[in-house]
Order: structure tokens, then sequence, then C-alpha cells
């Protein structure tokens, strides 16, 4: 093979021109060039290569969001390291899961983390457990080890990363990564949000998932781009940055958030040219009020980390809420309803294929053929329809869909209706155990910053838009939804939630 397919190869050729322009700026903190973190990646495979690091082994990093972080990444890549992030919020007990799980060579920890966590790692026999801090420090930097500039070279079909899913439905399973599928994936998005020269990217995401490590970072590395590097999410900061980028990627909660600031104005965003937002769905609310406010329509795509960035509503085109757009180039989906092919607008389950597809669940293969298609088609679990032009509208998770009476309730049709109503920020729709319908409907609302709302006025509303067994048996008024690190809904502690103080 003369071609190294290693996809930090084909990163640092994209960017070498860059070499020694701004690559990540910390507000706040020094800017790193794309030479300073190509140096520090090199530094720390030869550290992690000393430790006994071989290529194919996996790494599991629990760090903050750091620069050196990102190095970490690109030295895992170029090493020929499986890189296997995980949650800063999981506890040790849920770390010793994953670490028993993955069984890697290499556990990189905070330098703060609990000494039950280094206890873990030594059960499950890992063979160096290092730390890694914030600011450059950490006995991973600490290793004498020459730079290592070389690229192992590696095949399409080999593991670059682990990421395990959210456990939404069931124990966490890690999804494998090759570098084809986040190549292939990384090359769709840069085209088909038409990157350019001079582009910058406003990162406010966490980097232990596809979103923010994959989605962002591969599309600026591609560009050559500098990042402006936020540690954390913070409404003012980031509103303050917003005349410094061009492109700024994020999920819906970042929205509302934004929303709610004062200063968020269209000249703060007036050198921006795209707003991007996944990982969960985005309310028509909070897209028309982020459109009143700066004159941007958020383009809302659709993935998930077994298959990366499966869509997206068009960079030049109309972007309609509530929708998700197009497959990307090389991506193919289809929807399927009662085994066969879904006419236009029938609402079934969400099927795909294509290269970008991870290669199966981590020593799972049970779970990895239950999964897939005869034909190779990988079942998302998302329920939605796709218009005569192709263009795909998600209802929910099949795991979410609710049977009540023997007819089927779509959630996202019900949340839609109380999403419309006055004073309701968001809402999210449940189906909770009936001793007569098998389930019946439950809505949790959470209303606007400073207003009050009427029950009777989203009952009324119901009762005006939805067919009778659609409309909630229960409303809710709550703060707050239950969400994960990427914005996403929990809604299986909803489902879990008491119910005796909900409202009729």
């Amino acid at each position: 093979m003369t071609h190294n397919a290693n996809l930090a190869s084909v990163l640092r050729d994209r960017y070498e021109p860059a070499l020694d322009r701004p690559f990540l700026r910390v507000p706040g903190e020094n800017t790193r060039t794309y030479r300073d973190m190509d140096t520090r990646a090199a530094v720390f495979a030869a550290a992690l290569s000393e430790t006994g690091v071989r290529p194919g082994d996996r790494v599991v990093v629990q760090v903050e969001k750091s620069p050196d972080a990102i190095a970490l990444y690109l030295a895992c890549l170029r090493g020929g390291f499986v890189y296997v992030p995980l949650n800063p919020a999981y506890t040790p007990a849920e770390v010793a899961y994953f670490v028993s799980d993955a069984e890697p060579a290499a556990l990189v920890h905070r330098p703060a983390a609990d000494a039950s966590l280094v206890d873990a790692a030594k059960a499950a026999h890992v063979g160096a457990v290092l730390t890694l801090g914030n600011d450059g420090d950490g006995s991973l930097g600490q290793i004498e080890a020459e730079p290592d500039h070389d690229i192992v070279r590696r095949h399409d079909e080999d593991l670059a990363a682990v990421l395990y899913t959210s456990g939404t439905t069931g124990r966490s399973k890690g999804a494998m990564l090759t570098h084809r599928s986040l190549r292939v994936n990384a090359f769709a998005l840069h085209e088909v949000w038409g990157f350019v020269p001079g582009d910058v990217l406003l990162h406010i995401l966490p980097i232990f998932h596809v979103h923010g490590l994959f989605v962002a970072m591969h599309c600026a590395m591609l560009n050559g781009s500098e990042v402006i590097f936020c540690r954390r999410f913070d409404p003012a900061t980031v509103t303050s940055m917003l005349s410094d980028a061009t492109v700024m990627m994020g999920v819906p909660t970042h929205y509302g958030r934004l929303l709610d600031h004062p200063d968020l104005d269209a000249d703060h965003c007036r050198n921006i040219r795209l707003f991007t937002s996944g990982s969960a769905p985005l309310s028509e609310t909070v897209f028309a009020g982020f459109t009143d406010r700066t004159g941007h329509a958020i383009v809302e795509r659709y993935g998930m980390t077994e298959v990366g960035i499966l869509t997206s509503n068009p960079l030049a085109g109309d972007r309609i809420a509530g929708t998700v757009g197009y497959p990307l180039p090389g991506v193919d989906i289809r929807v399927v309803h009662n085994g066969t092919i879904a006419a236009p607008a029938t609402i079934g389950t969400v099927e795909t294929r294509g290269d970008n597809m991870f290669s199966g669940y981590w020593r799972r293969p049970d779970e990895t053929a239950s999964e897939l298609t005869d034909d190779g088609w990988f079942r998302t679990g998302d329920l939605g329809s796709l218009d005569a032009d192709g263009r795909l509208t998600l209802v929910g998770r099949s795991a979410d869909l609710i049977i009540s009476g023997g007819l089927n309730v779509y959630p996202k049709e019900v949340e839609r209706c109380l999403d419309n109503c006055e004073s309701v920020a968001e809402s999210a729709v449940v189906g909770v155990a009936d001793v007569d319908l098998g389930e019946t409907v439950v809505a949790y609302v959470v209303p606007e910053s400073g207003a009050t709302i009427s029950v009777p006025d989203l009952t009324a509303a119901c009762h005006a838009t939805l067919a009778r067994f659609k409309h909630p048996r229960r409303i809710v008024v709550v703060d707050e939804l239950p969400r994960n690190a990427m914005g996403k809904v929990q809604k299986a502690a909803l489902r879990a939630e008491p119910i005796a103080t909900t409202e009729e």
C-alpha cells in the first residue's frame, strides 16, 4: 500500500500550509499555532509509545477540554492507537466499566481524579496510568521522549476510535470508527458546509463526543482554520466572540441560552456565515427566535455516534424548521414501514448505509448483527419520513413511540403543538404505562424565563390541533428537562419520574 490512510496523515497534509498560522485561540490565553499542536502531538505519541502502547491498542481518555486534549487525540491518531474518549462527568465506577470493556493499554485521566479510578485501572491490568491537566501539567507530558513526527501507516478499515454510545437504551456499547469512516464524513461536511480560506470556527462543544471532536475539529483542520476554543460554554463570552468568527456549531440548548442573553443581536453575528445545530432536535420556536434576533437561519443536521453526520439542511436553499435536510454525499437514506420501503411522507424507521458507517460494536458481534439489515443497512432506531425530494423529517426514536389504545402517538407531533403555545420554552412527551390503554401520553413543559404556563390553555391547544388519542392525559410543568452532556433529553428519566403531582 503506497497511500497512508491514517487520518492524521490526511489532516496534516491539509493543514501543513497553515503550520505557522493560529490554530487554537483560547480566550484569555496564548494562541497555539498548528506547528505548536503538531509538535505537542508528536511528543505525546512518543510518550505513549515509551510506556508500551502499540498500534491497535486502545487509549482511554477522561480529561477536561483543553488544547492538550486535542494534541492527545492527534497523538493517538499518528501513533495508530485507538482513541477512546470518556465524558469527564463519569464517576470512577462508570469509568471502571469502560476500562474493563475496552481493555486499554493506557488510561489518561485528570490529575485530581479519585484514587478509586487508579484502582479500577490496576484491576483491569491497564499497562500505563497517566495524567493530563488543563494547563500542560500531568505525568504524560513529563515522560522523556524525543518527539515522534512519523505517522504510523494505517489501512482504511483500521480503527481510529471507539466511542461509547450514550446508553439511553441500555448499557453503553463501543462504536468502532475507522480511519475511512471518519475521513469520508469529514470531507463530506467540509464540502456541504462550504468551508473556505479565512473561515474561523467558534468552538463551544465538549470534545469527548462526535460533534465537538470529529465534526467540528476535523472540518477546521481540513481547512487550516483558526479555532476560537472555549473551554466551556458561557453565553456572555460566546456572544462577545461571535464577531470574530464565521462558523459556529452548537446544540439546541446553546441557542436557547444565547437567546436569553440580552446582547445577542445581528451586529454581533455580522461575520457569521454558518450556524449549525445537532445532537438533539431544534424546536421551531428557537429556530424562529434566533432568526428574528440575528438574521440567521440555523442549519439543522442529523447524525449519531455510529455513522457520524448523515443529513444536513442546505447551505444554499431553504432551511426548514423541524427538518434535518438531505443526505450528505456518499450517504444513502431510506425509510422502512412494515418491512417495505416507505412512500414519501410515510413515517417509518430510518436506515442508512455508506462508507461513513462504523465497523460494529466493540466485541459485540451479536448486537452489531441485530442493528444491520440483511442487505447491509444500519437501523438508526429513529422514526421519520422522506419528502418526495428526499428531505428527511424526524419524529422521534422508535423506543419513544407511544402506543395508546393500539394507536401510534409520535411524541414530536405533540411536542410541536406544545412548543408553539405561549410561554412554553420547550417540552418533552413520553408514554407511561396505563392499565386501560397500555400507555398514556404525559407531557413535561418548561416555561419561558419569567413566564407562567397555563395548563388549561395548553390542553385547549392540544384539543384544537391533535386527534383525541394524542392528547396528553397529564401535563407537568418543570423548571428544566433532564439532558445528557450533548443536550439530548433523557426521556427514560422522565418515564421513571413519579407523576402523582402532575396537573391534568
